[in-house]
């Protein structure tokens, strides 16, 4: 049995686990800790992991591959303390939201002979907690994939492995590069729409203005309900890049309002412009590089075994 390791038992460890025992793969032993005992009980009853540790430590020792999934800055001690048990040959992954700090972090605290490869698969709701779990999460999502520098090549095939066995799509990019494309379409519009609901709900209108609002309102502050730790770490954690996107989003917002105020004629055009833009990448029509779905060279064996059997695995592999 083949151990794996799930660190943190709310959407995405408990989706993670569901995800990968419901893959058909019966030589996984898929090991859980939480430091809420409840979500660990419940994790446990759900079918999200077959065992409980009762520690970090207990978790980590003797798996093959472990997974972060805890908000992004409790990482960086969770990172220290696994490091000093964390059996050599072992894989360490995680679904955090930024990737440049979690790599800095993995690279001073693990040992020599434990590889990290950063994960962050593009799946989540506003709901959390391990009740919110699902093993179908993420089917068909892009999965973000950041290997640290000098990654031993069959570290990165174990991941691939696991990512197509949930059902993702593995997508390879820079950290700092993932850090400023999420900043833009994932962290800028959960900062916006966490704006918005402080903006409105503290309005001293907002009683009879609250009866008004619908679908528009309830879409667009959506992501307000967000876990407040998980986005707290994020914005901590990805400062840079956020700041540069909100000074374009600002930036825009102005014209637009300057546009507005001036009767420019040409509003309805540029209102045009970026409806189309919204609706040809609805439409599936903006194509990412190839090259960005495909894993490193020169990779080695899967340490999961026979994984890419799995009619899942080779479908992936063949996008």
């Amino acid at each position: 049995m083949k151990k794996i390791a799930i660190i943190g038992l709310g959407l995405i460890g408990g989706s993670l686990g569901l995800a990968l025992r419901g893959s058909g793969q019966d030589n996984l032993h898929l090991v859980g800790f939480s430091r809420r005992p409840e979500a660990a009980a419940k994790a446990r009853q759900r079918g999200a992991v077959d065992e409980v540790a009762r520690s970090l430590v207990e978790c980590a020792e003797g798996a093959g591959l472990i997974v972060l999934a805890t908000p992004v800055l409790a990482m960086e001690p969770i990172l220290r303390e696994i490091g000093t048990v964390v059996p050599k040959g072992a894989i360490v992954t995680d679904v955090a939201s930024t990737k440049v700090m979690v790599v800095k972090w993995a690279s001073e605290s693990l040992p020599e002979g434990v590889s990290f490869v950063g994960g962050h698969p593009m799946a989540g709701t506003e709901s959390s907690g391990i009740e919110a779990a699902e093993g179908s999460l993420f089917k068909g999502c892009v999965y973000c994939l950041c290997p640290a520098e000098g990654v031993a090549p069959p570290a990165v095939e174990t991941v691939v492995s696991m990512v197509n066995l949930v059902g993702a799509r593995p997508y390879f990019l820079d950290p700092s590069e993932h850090d400023s494309y999420v900043a833009a379409i994932s962290h800028l519009p959960m900062l916006i729409s966490t704006a918005l609901v402080s903006a409105t709900t503290g309005s001293p209108a907002w009683r009879e203005m609250s009866r008004l609002a619908a679908t528009g309102y309830r879409d667009t502050s959506r992501l307000a309900s967000s876990d407040p730790v998980m986005s707290r770490d994020i914005y901590r954690t990805n400062r840079e890049s956020l700041g540069k996107w909100l000074d374009l989003f600002i930036r825009e917002a102005q014209g637009l309002m300057e546009d507005i105020t001036s009767g420019d004629p040409e509003l309805e055009t540029k209102l045009r412009k970026v409806k189309e833009a919204r609706d040809r990448w609805q439409r599936g029509e903006v194509a990412p590089s190839e090259a960005a779905a495909e894993p490193p060279g020169g990779l080695g064996r899967f340490f999961l075994g026979n994984l890419l059997s799995s009619p899942v695995a080779r479908g992936d592999r063949r996008r």
